[in-house]
């Protein structure tokens, strides 16, 4: 395989580590899955994307197709597995592409990164992105699929409102007080935030 959508192999490498900040070897093997559902979806005039996992597989969706977290047409539901679907906006029918752990046999350094058997810092990585290449998409289950009607489509922010506890904006849907209000813990402050000039 000698192209990731419109890139080179090469052009990819050096697009992602701009893009995620550092080459990340799930970047490129996440290209390789972009680029094995693409083609399963030709048939469809808009498709959104679900990401089974936070790290960098949405990178590498947003980098090769239209589907953002910011625009909306990229979903997040954390499953912790390594797969992508791609899926009409209307029918949900779609393609999930995974990573395929009984076809790692021949390509030990990526079942050494993938199951975390090698300490990062005694991995090969040009070993390792010359196997990932050569793997292409030989590595993973392509399927198609389904996407559950819950997960279709945007969700309506609906009217917003004042919380009464912080005093900032937040969807009206969740009730008198905003999330964080309510408990959600993201964050404690080192100081007063009303009290900084």
């Amino acid at each position: 395989m000698n192209a990731i959508r419109k890139y080179t192999i090469d052009q990819y490498i050096n697009a992602l580590t701009e893009f995620h900040g550092n080459f990340a070897p799930g970047l490129l093997i996440g290209g390789f899955m972009v680029g094995a559902a693409i083609p399963r979806m030709a048939q469809y005039e808009f498709f959104d994307a679900i990401c089974e996992s936070s790290s960098c597989l949405p990178d590498a969706i947003q980098m090769l197709t239209p589907c953002t977290i910011g625009n909306g047409w990229l979903k997040i539901v954390n499953t912790g597995r390594f797969a992508i679907i791609l899926y009409d906006k209307k029918s949900g029918n779609g393609v999930r592409v995974s990573m395929d752990v009984s076809r790692l046999g021949q390509y030990p350094e990526i079942k050494n990164w993938f199951l975390r058997l090698t300490a990062k810092k005694d991995q090969d990585t040009e070993k390792l992105v010359r196997e990932i290449k050569a793997a292409g998409d030989t590595i993973f289950t392509i399927q198609d699929i389904i996407v559950s009607t819950s997960l279709r489509g945007r969700q309506i922010e609906g009217r917003v409102r004042v919380c009464e506890s912080c005093g900032e904006a937040f969807p009206e849907s969740d009730g008198s007080l905003c999330r964080a209000c309510q408990g959600m813990d993201i964050y404690s402050e080192t100081s007063c935030s009303r009290c900084i000039v």
